[in-house]
C-alpha cells in the first residue's frame, strides 16, 4: 500500500499530470510550437542567436506548468499580473518577485525593467557605421517613411478591438526593431509580450522573402538599374559629435526615448571617439552575447500557453505582417518620390532600407539592386535608411510611449 501511495504521489507531483488537468492540452500545443521555432532557428537559421534562446523559454515554461500558484513553476504569471494591481501593494516591488518568483521570474526583470533591450540598443550602436547617414542626410526622410506601417498598423489594430496601449504595441512591430517592440510593449502591454516578440523576431528573419515582392511591385526595371554615386567621405570629427547631437536633440524632443536611444548613441560614440577601443569591443561582443541570452529566454518565457494560445495571438500576427510591408511599402514611395526629384539618381531601392533591421534589409536593397544591374552597390546608399529606421522606430515607440503611458 505504501509503494502505491509513493507511486500517487509521484505522478501528482510530476508534470506529466497537469497536462490532464485544467487546460493542461494547451502547454503540449506549446510545446511543440517550441520544437517548431527551434527547428527555424537551428536549421533554417531564422534569427537564430535570439529565436532559439525565445523558443527554449517557451520549453521551459510550458513544461513547468503546475498551476499559477505553484512554487515549482520557472515563471509565475499571477506574480507579474499583481505587480501593477492596486489590490496587491505588497508585490509593487523586484524584491517582492526575487522572494516568491521563479528562475524565469528573475530574469524577467531585465525586460520589464527596459535593462535588456536598452543593452541590445547600445551594441547595435557600437557596431554601427553611422557615416552613411552623416553623408547622405536625405535618408533621415526615407527612415521616417518606413514608420508609415507602424501607425496604419495601430489604427488597424484599433479597429479590431485592441485598447490604445495594444494597438501602439502591435503597431511598433512594423519598425523591424525586436528590442523596440519589447521596450514599448513591457510598458504598455506585457500580457502581449510573447506574441508581439515572436512575431517581431520572425518578421525580421523572413525580410529576404517578404521584402522583394514588394520591391519588385512597386518600382521598375529602370529604377532598379540606376546606379547611384558614391556618397562623400564623412570626416572623424562628423562622427564624433552626430551622436552628442542626436542623443540631445532627440531625447529633449521625447523623454520617453530616453533609455534606447541614450544607449544606442553612447555605444556609437565608444565606437568612433578613437579612446575607448576596449569599451566598444565588450558592448558589441561579450556584453551584446550575455544580454541576449537572458533576453531570449525572458521572452519565451511569456509564452505561457494560457495566454498564448488565443485568437489575440493570431490578430497580432497578422496585423505584424501588414505593418512589417507598410513600412516596406512607404520607404519605397518616398524613394521613388526622391528618384523623380533628383531626375533619376536616387534609386528608390533603398527605401526599402528604411526599416531597423540591421544590415539585413541593406543587404535586400543590395541584392535586388544587383539582378536588375550586377554593377550596381547599393550596400553603402542603404546604410543611410537603414541606420534612420533604427532612430526612426524608436522615436516612434518614444511618441507611442508619451501618448499611452
Amino acid at each position: 500500500m505504501d509503494v502505491i501511495e509513493t507511486l500517487k504521489t509521484l505522478w501528482n507531483d510530476s508534470g506529466f499530470q497537469s497536462f490532464f488537468v485544467d487546460g493542461g492540452w494547451k502547454n503540449l500545443i506549446m510545446i511543440c510550437v517550441s520544437c517548431l521555432l527551434l527547428y527555424l532557428g537551428i536549421v533554417k537559421k531564422f534569427e537564430p542567436l535570439l529565436l532559439v534562446g525565445i523558443a527554449f523559454g517557451c520549453l521551459l515554461v510550458n513544461l513547468s506548468y503546475f498551476g499559477a500558484g505553484s512554487s515549482d513553476a520557472l515563471y509565475h504569471l499571477d506574480l507579474w499580473d499583481n505587480f501593477l494591481d492596486p489590490e496587491h501593494a505588497d508585490y509593487h516591488s523586484y524584491g517582492a518577485i526575487m522572494r516568491h518568483g521563479g528562475l524565469l521570474d528573475i530574469l524577467y526583470i531585465g525586460v520589464k525593467a527596459g535593462i535588456y533591450p536598452s543593452l541590445i540598443f547600445m551594441g547595435v550602436g557600437a557596431m554601427t557605421d553611422f557615416g552613411p547617414l552623416i553623408s547622405n542626410p536625405k535618408s533621415l526622410l526615407l527612415g521616417a517613411a518606413a514608420q508609415m506601417g507602424v501607425f496604419l498598423a495601430f489604427f488597424g489594430a484599433i479597429c479590431l478591438g485592441f485598447t490604445g496601449q495594444e494597438a501602439a504595441s502591435i503597431g511598433i512591430i512594423g519598425g523591424a526593431d525586436g528590442p523596440t517592440a519589447i521596450f514599448l510593449t513591457t510598458r504598455l502591454a506585457p500580457h502581449l509580450l510573447g506574441a508581439i516578440a515572436i512575431a517581431a523576431y520572425s518578421y525580421m528573419a523572413l525580410i529576404p522573402m517578404i521584402q522583394p515582392p514588394i520591391m519588385r511591385a512597386l518600382t521598375t526595371e529602370k529604377e532598379r538599374q540606376v546606379k547611384m554615386e558614391q556618397s562623400r567621405t564623412v570626416s572623424k570629427t562628423e562622427k564624433i559629435i552626430f551622436p552628442i547631437i542626436v542623443a540631445m536633440f532627440v531625447i529633449l524632443l521625447l523623454p520617453s526615448t530616453a533609455p534606447l536611444v541614450g544607449c544606442l548613441m553612447l555605444g556609437n560614440l565608444w565606437r568612433e571617439c578613437g579612446v575607448t577601443e576596449r569599451l566598444s569591443d565588450t558592448v558589441q561582443n561579450a556584453l551584446m552575447n550575455i544580454v541576449t541570452v537572458f533576453l531570449g529566454i525572458s521572452v519565451g518565457a511569456t509564452t505561457a500557453a494560457s495566454r498564448f494560445l488565443s485568437l489575440e495571438t493570431i490578430k497580432i500576427v497578422g496585423l505584424g505582417l501588414a505593418a512589417f510591408c507598410f513600412s516596406t511599402i512607404g520607404g519605397l514611395l518616398v524613394g521613388k518620390l526622391m528618384y523623380k526629384l533628383t531626375g533619376g539618381k536616387v534609386n528608390p531601392l533603398i527605401g526599402s532600407a528604411g526599416v531597423s533591421a540591421v544590415p539585413m534589409a541593406a543587404r535586400v536593397s543590395q541584392m535586388e539592386g544587383q539582378k536588375a544591374n550586377p554593377k550596381n552597390f547599393l550596400l553603402m546608399h542603404a546604410m543611410g535608411p537603414n541606420v534612420a529606421g533604427v532612430i526612426g522606430s524608436a522615436i516612434a515607440a518614444g511618441f507611442l510611449l508619451a501618448v499611452f503611458k
